[in-house]
């Protein structure tokens, strides 16, 4: 259900719609209703196709805590927020989610990229951290492993990582206050 409000999968549905309403209109010799609907249609509908061939939906946000509310909206809090805002929309054009944060990290592989599959805000001691799960793909956990000390400055500053392997094929990345 979620892909058929993406974006992508709406201004395809208005560029389908405005068409076919257009060579209706053409069929039955309308020409106020069939010469603008399939001018603005036919743009509009391969529009809607371009963007659903480069989509990429949001990370599933896993329901959270109620202690975390009030910690989320602390000010120390607005990094990891704007992270949990960025994963959680609709994106185009590009093959992951975090993909110049993962290149930068050099946690990237072009040809299979670490897929982020959900993100859970924990509350750890009075402080605000999230658990991002990936699925790894190309990237094995020991160049994670590596990285881990560098991933928790990385996102944001007071914050350190920790890694775990929930199954098999996948990491667990927990960014904690420190």
């Amino acid at each position: 259900m979620r892909s058929l409000t993406s974006p992508g999968s709406l201004v395809t549905i208005a560029g389908v719609s405005l068409s076919v309403i257009g060579w209706i209109g053409y069929a039955t010799a309308n020409p106020n209703l069939s010469l603008p609907t399939i001018f603005y249609g036919i743009p509009i509908l391969l529009g809607g196709l371009a963007l659903k061939s480069s989509e990429l939906p949001p990370a599933e946000l896993l329901p959270a805590d109620p202690a975390v509310l009030p910690l989320r909206e602390l000010p120390a809090n607005q990094t990891l927020r704007k992270l949990v805002k960025d994963v959680t929309r609709w994106r185009y054009g590009q093959k992951a989610h975090l993909e110049s944060s993962l290149e930068a990290l050099k946690l990237w592989d072009e040809d299979a990229p670490p897929q982020l599959l959900n993100v859970l805000e924990l509350a750890v001691d009075g402080g605000y951290g999230l658990a991002l799960r990936f699925r790894t793909e190309g990237v094995p956990y020991g160049r994670w492993q590596e990285k881990q000390e560098r991933l928790g400055r990385f996102f944001a500053k007071g914050l350190q990582a920790r890694l775990s392997q929930p199954g098999s094929g996948e990491v667990l990345l927990e960014l904690l206050p420190a």
